[in-house]
């Protein structure tokens, strides 16, 4: 069975934006930006909210702008043939290789999981992966932790008073500054 997985850059607080809504704390340097590359490749689907959708819609053009470095290149050429289902109560159709959900999250992952493919369930956005661990659906939590103190802001784990128990089952430096932390749920 595919995993589910919930990866972000966060603060040190816990924070994937800060109070203003910005990521500008969270631009990744070059080690950082050729892992998110890399983890990208594992996934055969990416499950996002509005919110993060109209952020990455950025990268379904990017490849037209002659100023973009090789890194950014090669992550257009991963992303966007990714297919991507979108969640939202507001928008009505989607560009690229993404669909909108016709179900729940809970319905759309396990569809997605009946379905043949490779690859893992990728969710993006602290509110879908809020409503996933919930419905206790995240098999794998993954942070990129940088070394700020936001103070505020949207956080990366819910607030849902339910108790889960995880396993450290990889951690290292991905800079001098940036640690990886890969937890996998104890069932």
């Amino acid at each position: 069975m595919r995993d589910v997985t919930y990866a972000m850059g966060i603060s040190l607080d816990g924070y994937v934006t800060g109070p203003d809504g910005g990521l500008d704390w969270s631009a990744p340097e070059e080690e950082v930006f050729r892992f998110w590359i890399d983890e990208t490749r594992k996934l055969g689907v990416h499950l996002l909210g509005r919110r993060l959708y109209e952020t990455m819609l950025y990268w379904e053009t990017a490849a037209d702008d002659p100023s973009l470095g090789d890194a950014e290149r090669e992550w257009t050429e991963v992303w966007n043939p990714l297919p991507k289902v979108v969640f939202s109560r507001t928008l009505t159709e989607v560009k690229g290789n993404a669909r909108l959900a016709s179900g729940s999250v809970a319905e759309e992952i396990a569809r997605l999981r009946k379905e043949p493919g490779q690859g893992e369930i990728a969710i993006g956005g602290p509110t879908l992966a809020a409503e996933a661990a919930a419905a206790d659906l995240i098999d794998e939590y993954r942070t990129v932790v940088h070394p700020v103190l936001v103070g505020g802001g949207t956080r990366y784990f819910p607030h849902d008073e339910r108790r889960v128990h995880l396993d450290l089952v990889e951690s290292r430096m991905l800079t001098p500054n940036v640690a990886y932390l890969r937890h996998r749920v104890r069932r």
